[in-house]
């Protein structure tokens, strides 16, 4: 279905940095022209109006849910969009707040002290445990592009073409090198999604998976890889198990 602008566009952060939204803040050059199309009725890094609307055409969702009350705003939330879109690592997979594992209440003892034993928080868990979720936007930030050609597409009443292949091959096709084989970097491109344009590896930096794993991913081999490469099954899991991966 079509969406005849102005849309009205609610954009949510839970347990997250604010990362996801601050790259759409960032597409400067895009920006008038989204304001064309799009009415902001609930975004608070850009703006502090409150929340009056009963229904929203697309609401962005950034960020894991660990607490009851975000999980009664999400409920809230879902019942007046009409689209909800999650948005990067942390609203897919509970992206970096997964990391700590065991005990919840004696990690976050150990950080915030005595105040800890008031809160009421759970392990953080992604956005589709809760509600439908309509589309989803990978990446730890997410890509501009992806952001805006996501809004673009639902305004044109569908969804962005999606690249169904792993960082590696975006390696080949901008002629980086090989940081997994030729310097035994940690590099999960062989089976991470792409769609990034290998902004990582093309910077020398090992990818993270924060995409998360491409279809059909062959973990065996990228676990060989890995360990040929000289890295212990505890590292490995460990990279792996970064952007909510479970190592088995």
């Amino acid at each position: 279905m079509k969406t005849t602008p102005p849309v009205k566009l609610a954009w949510l952060r839970f347990t997250s940095c604010s990362g996801c939204q601050l790259m759409l803040v960032n597409c400067e050059p895009s920006l008038a022209a989204l304001a064309q199309v799009v009415r902001i009725d609930t975004f608070p890094l850009v703006s502090s109006a409150r929340d009056t609307s009963e229904s929203f055409d697309i609401a962005l969702v950034e960020g894991a849910l660990s607490t009851p009350e975000e999980i009664e705003r999400l409920l809230a939330l879902r019942r007046k969009a009409g689209l909800l879109v999650a948005v990067g690592a942390c609203a897919l997979s509970g992206g970096v707040n997964t990391l700590v594992k065991g005990e919840r209440r004696l990690a976050l003892a150990s950080l915030h002290g005595n105040a800890a034993a008031e809160w009421n928080s759970f392990p953080p868990l992604p956005v589709a445990q809760f509600v439908k979720v309509d589309w989803q936007i990978p990446g730890c930030p997410p890509e501009r592009h992806e952001l805006l050609n996501s809004i673009a597409a639902i305004l044109q009443g569908g969804w962005p073409g999606r690249q169904v292949m792993a960082v590696c091959m975006e390696c080949r096709i901008n002629e980086n090198r090989c940081l997994l084989l030729e310097d035994q970097a940690p590099c999960l491109g062989p089976v991470t999604s792409a769609g990034c344009n290998a902004t990582c590896p093309g910077q020398g930096v090992p990818c993270e998976g924060c995409r998360g794993l491409m279809p059909e991913a062959n973990r065996e081999e990228m676990c060989r890889l890995l360990i040929e490469a000289g890295y212990s099954e505890r590292e490995i899991r460990h990279r792996l198990e970064r952007f909510g991966e479970v190592f088995t």
